[in-house]
């Protein structure tokens, strides 16, 4: 089996078949790699057609010598972690909006496969059954949070606590020693409801965010480390001035704070005495929110950089040996965005590489930082053929009231000049960010059956600074709306799609902005794809079986989304609501939905369907069993693509009729 870890793609010199919807959706075969602390071994996630799930470690010094240490066959393994250089831990992949109740459970074992032991139970059931080694796991309310890096057996765990209105009330932390899984509660002298946590390097709270009547308060621990006091406070949605991040070992304290007119966030430290931002940011970021992910050095006590995104994944960094790999690297590597990462930074050699590009699936590799060698070490999917993926472009527009719109284009790699059959792609959310340059399998499979792909970053995505998140307040349907048509508009107007074979398609919100789409420019879009999305404005409510919480019907959805309370308010949501507009939809429509979905229940397509089929005749529906928000299985994503395959084809593309 590890024979395949040599196996990075290379181009044939036959030419390929046009890739299957598998080539595109099934799960990557390798993946979540991590490199040991000490450097000499790598973990790694290995999935097979099977769906069966492997994790393995991987000896560095001899392949041979690589050995799976745990296997799953009904569900996928979701993240794994070193605890030290010798044990390490691992969970499954819960299902997002799904009725099952499965949390990602949590398992320990030694990197030779001995020691397994359960700690924290996947299954909510009356009996969670006992560990390999006698006594019970915790239940699935427990999750991993974190590692230590302290040469210790133990981990961070966290704990989640509704109310009876379904509210967060509080979020308790505690360590979790790996071995005799005995828990000890942190943060015990904090104040009530803490939902956030911010741990210096040793693992004790420092900070602590607190949320009660939709206002956010952020406390700190006293110099004295004797109790707690208020640092900053603000609403929810709108939120706090400044956000710690980071604490380092000599209680140094990072923070994301926004710039002022920039409106962008960017990193700070904080100043000694006063406890506030320094006057310049440490990092900062065009056009970005700062988003960081420090790299810490535990036994050099030493920040060594960080990473973040972009237009694409970036790292800086402020160590000089640190930054002397990473230009060596993009040496060897010109072609693609390279993420290194190591714990011990500074005395390792050995540096795990993680490489992205637009035509590229991940690949990883090993870089030697004394010898400069880059060992292959396996591609994320070694079937795709990077000569058949299409280039992502990244540009911006204006909209029509001038704001700023990003937009990702993938342009299909064929022969063809001119306008292209143009699928306009609409991320979900809606208070999210979309994309960012990589390869996506949605958008490639749409590029490699000859469709242009738009997808743009509307008002409201999150990620380009807080002016542009709170454009999109209480925009659904309209300015937001508006955003996704300028864009369709500017690519007809720049010559790059075909003005009478556009389709708008989403999940999510991107299925409300198909819908609306539909409604408000039926001359646009000759048809629509809508999977898992919102119908209707006031449903997202009054549907009590979906998940969203108290707090969010309470305090969030009314700012973002609008008040169903307020009349005026309630006038607009009924005006932008597809179901109330069902017989605006005379194009061609495509509705998929998951009938396992608490995000956006399955009522929402139910409900347009029948309302729908009165007036229009060409619509396609099929739901999903044992699906949530969003597909899970390959045989879900096989059978949905190729309706899309065929439904684009018939619609817009070589099928179609002008």
């Amino acid at each position: 089996m590890l024979t395949s870890l040599h196996a990075v793609a290379q181009p044939t010199s036959s030419t390929p078949a046009r890739p299957s919807i598998a080539d595109f959706f099934r799960e990557a075969s390798f993946t979540r790699a991590r490199l040991s602390p000490d450097g000499q071994r790598l973990l790694a996630i290995i999935n097979d057609d099977a769906e069966t799930s492997r994790l393995v470690v991987i000896e560095l010094n001899d392949l041979k010598a690589s050995k799976v240490i745990a296997s799953f066959s009904d569900a996928p393994i979701g993240g794994a972690y070193w605890v030290n250089d010798k044990r390490l831990v691992f969970g499954i992949k819960a299902e997002l909006g799904s009725v099952k109740q499965y949390g990602s459970g949590l398992w320990a074992v030694d990197r030779n496969g001995d020691d397994l032991r359960q700690l924290i139970s996947p299954q909510f059931e009356s009996d969670t059954g006992t560990n390999l080694k006698g006594g019970r796991p915790l239940p699935p309310t427990w999750a991993f949070r974190s590692t230590l890096d302290d040469d210790s057996d133990d981990v961070v765990i966290h704990q989640p606590t509704f109310d009876t209105k379904r509210q967060l009330s509080r979020v308790s932390i505690a360590r979790l020693n790996t071995r005799s899984a005995a828990r000890t509660a942190l943060g015990g002298d904090a104040p009530n409801g803490v939902q956030e946590w911010v741990l210096d390097r040793d693992g004790k709270p420092m900070w602590a965010t607190t949320m009660a009547n939709g206002r956010l308060t952020v406390h700190r621990r006293k110099d004295s480390l004797d109790g707690w006091q208020v640092w900053d406070e603000g609403p929810v949605i709108s939120g706090l001035d400044a956000v710690p991040q980071w604490v380092g070992p000599a209680r140094e304290v990072y923070v994301t704070k926004n710039q002022g007119s920039k409106a962008t966030a960017a990193l700070y430290r904080l100043e000694v005495k006063s406890q506030r931002p320094e006057a310049a940011p440490l990092v900062a970021l065009d056009g970005y929110d700062l988003e960081p992910s420090f790299v810490y050095d535990a036994q050099a006590k030493l920040l060594v950089g960080m990473h973040f995104l972009s237009d694409a994944p970036g790292s800086v960094w402020f160590d000089a040996t640190m930054r002397k790999a990473q230009a060596d690297v993009d040496k060897l590597l010109p072609a693609t965005v390279n993420r290194l990462d190591c714990t011990r930074c500074v005395q390792v050699n050995n540096v795990l590489v993680t490489s992205v590009s637009d035509r590229a699936p991940t690949a990883y590799y090993i870089f030697n930082r004394e010898t400069g060698s880059l060992l292959p070490l396996a591609s994320s999917r070694p079937w795709v053929d990077p000569r058949q993926m299409a280039r992502v472009d990244v540009q911006t527009f204006a909209a029509r009231d001038g704001l700023a719109i990003p937009v990702q284009l993938t342009v299909p790699k064929t022969s063809t000049a001119g306008p292209r059959p143009t699928v306009v792609l609409v991320h979900g959310g809606p208070s999210a960010r979309g994309n960012y340059w990589q390869w996506a399998p949605s958008a490639q499979f749409l590029a490699s059956r000859g469709y242009l792909v738009i997808e743009p970053e509307f008002r409201g995505s999150t990620g380009y600074g807080f002016k542009h998140f709170n454009a999109g307040w209480k925009k659904w349907g309209q300015e937001m709306q508006d955003d996704v048509s300028d864009a369709t508009r500017w690519a007809i107007k720049k010559g790059l799609a075909d003005p009478k074979r556009i389709c708008i398609a989403g999940a999510s919100y991107g299925g409300y902005a198909t819908l609306m789409g539909l409604i408000r420019e039926p001359e646009l879009y000759r048809c629509g794809i809508n999977w898992v999305g919102v119908t209707d404005i006031e449903l997202l409510y009054t549907v009590n079986w979906s998940d969203a919480s108290d707090a969010s019907l309470k305090y969030g959805m009314p700012v973002l989304v609008g008040d169903p309370s307020n009349q005026q308010e309630l006038k607009v949501m009924r005006a932008n609501s597809p179901l109330l507009r069902a017989n605006e939809i005379k194009q061609p429509l495509l509705m998929a939905y998951g009938e396992e979905d608490r995000r956006v229940p399955m009522v929402h397509g139910t409900k347009l369907r029948d309302a729908i089929q009165a007036t229009n005749k060409v619509v396609e529906w099929v739901s999903y069993t044992g699906e949530g928000h969003g597909w899970s299985h390959l045989k879900t994503n096989e059978d949905f693509w190729g309706r899309v395959e065929r439904f684009l084809d018939k619609n817009i593309g070589a099928k179609s009729s002008p």
